[in-house]
C-alpha cells in the first residue's frame, strides 16, 4: 500500500520512518514535515535516516492536503493540528494517528492489537456513522499501551480494581518537552493529563462495544505519572487487585500470552517476556521495541504486583500503530 508519514522529521515520526524501512506490505512514497522543512531531503535533517528515505524531498503538510494521493496515513502530528487534518484525510484514506485527538470518540477505537482486536470493528460504524471512505484508529498514550498490554493475560482472573504508577522518559515529552537542566538529577512528579488520560484510556480499551459504541470497563483504575531521567523506556508499577490470584496460574498466563502470532505481521513479536527485575538500559529494546518486559510478579493484598517495562517511541507509539495497521490489513480492513 502507498504510504505517506505526516511530522516525520519528529521523534515519533522518525520512528514510523525507521521501522517502515523495507516493510512488505506499506511503500512509504511521501514523508510530511514543516513548512521550513519542505523541499529539503529527509537525510538532512535526521542524520541517521535509513538510507532508502535518506534522498526523499519532504512535503509540506499544506502541499500534502492538497493532493494526498496514498492509500494509508501513520499520523505523528501534533494534537493541536491532528484533529482537523485528520478528519479530512479520513474522507477517503485510512489514517493510523499516534494523537490523542481522536480517541475519546465513540466510533474511533483506541487499539492495541493484542488487546482489543475486536474494536475494529467500529471501523464500519465509524465510517458510516461520517460518510467516509476512510476511518481514523487512534493509539493510546505510550503509558496505557504498556499498561493495557501487561493487564491483558490478567484478565482471565478477573480485574477488580488497579494502582499505577508510572516512571516516565523524557523522550515522551518530545524535542522540547523538558530541559536537560531540570530533568537531571530529578523526578517531577506531574506530568499534565499524563493520569487522566491512562485512567479513562484504559477502561476503553478494555471495555466492549454495546450498540455501536464502547461501554468502558467498570474496574477502578488510579494513576500517577512522574517523569524520571531516563531516555526511552517507560517503567510502571502496578498493583492489581483480582477475583482469583492465583499467582503461579498468573505468571504462566503472561507467558503464555501470544494472541497475533497466527496472523504472521511483518512486525509481530512475542508481546510480554519475564525477567526479575525488568529496567529501561537493559529490556526496552526487546522485539525490537514491541515487547514489553514483565517481572517483579508478587501477591499482594487481594491481588498481585508487578513490574512492567516498555519502549514508549516503539510500543507506546509508531511500532504499535504500525501493528495496528498490519492487523487491519490481515484482517482486509484495509486493502
Amino acid at each position: 500500500m502507498r504510504t505517506a508519514v505526516l511530522g516525520a522529521t519528529g521523534l515519533v515520526g522518525r520512528e514510523f520512518v525507521a521501522l517502515l524501512q523495507n516493510h512488505p506490505w506499506f511503500e512509504v512514497e511521501t514523508l510530511v514535515a514543516s513548512e521550513r522543512s519542505a523541499g529539503r531531503k529527509y537525510g538532512e535533517l535526521v542524520e541517521d535516516s535509513p538510507p532508502e528515505f535518506a534522498d526523499m524531498e519532504l512535503t509540506s503538510l499544506e502541499e500534502f492536503l492538497r493532493n494526498p494521493d496514498v492509500e494509508l496515513v501513520f499520523s505523528a502530528l501534533p494534537a493541536s493540528i491532528a484533529g482537523r487534518v485528520e478528519e479530512k484525510l479520513a474522507r477517503r484514506i485510512p489514517v493510523f494517528t499516534n494523537a490523542r485527538s481522536h480517541r475519546y470518540e465513540d466510533d474511533v477505537p483506541i487499539l492495541v492489537p493484542e488487546v482489543n482486536e475486536k474494536h475494529l470493528a467500529l471501523v464500519e460504524t465509524q465510517k458510516r456513522n461520517r460518510g467516509w471512505g476512510g476511518f481514523i484508529v487512534a493509539n493510546p498514550n505510550c503509558s496505557t499501551a504498556i499498561l493495557a498490554l501487561s493487564l491483558a493475560p490478567l484478565r482471565e482472573f478477573g480485574i477488580r480494581k488497579i494502582r499505577v504508577a508510572t516512571m516516565q522518559a523524557v523522550s515522551g515529552a518530545g524535542f522540547s518537552g523538558l530541559s536537560a537542566f531540570a530533568i537531571q538529577d530529578n523526578v517531577i512528579p506531574l506530568i499534565e493529563g499524563e493520569e487522566w488520560k491512562i485512567e479513562n484510556e484504559s477502561r476503553k480499551i478494555f471495555g466492549e462495544i454495546i450498540d455501536g459504541k464502547i461501554k468502558p470497563a467498570e474496574f477502578g483504575i488510579s494513576a500517577i505519572a512522574a517523569r524520571v531521567p531516563v531516555l526511552h523506556g517507560h517503567t510502571e508499577a502496578v498493583f492489581v487487585e483480582l477475583e482469583n490470584p492465583d499467582i503461579s496460574e498468573i505468571k504462566k498466563a503472561f507467558e503464555r500470552f501470544d494472541p497475533l502470532r497466527a496472523y504472521r505481521l511483518p512486525s509481530y513479536e512475542k508481546p510480554i517476556a519475564y525477567s526479575e527485575v525488568p529496567q529501561p538500559r537493559l529490556h526496552r529494546d526487546r522485539g525490537r521495541g514491541l515487547t514489553v518486559t514483565v517481572g517483579r510478579v508478587e501477591n499482594a493484598d487481594s491481588g498481585i504486583k508487578y513490574v512492567a517495562l516498555g519502549h514508549n517511541l516503539v510500543r507506546g507509539a509508531a511500532g504499535g500503530s504500525i501493528l495496528n495497521a498490519e492487523l487491519a490489513y490481515a484482517l482486509r480492513i484495509l486493502h
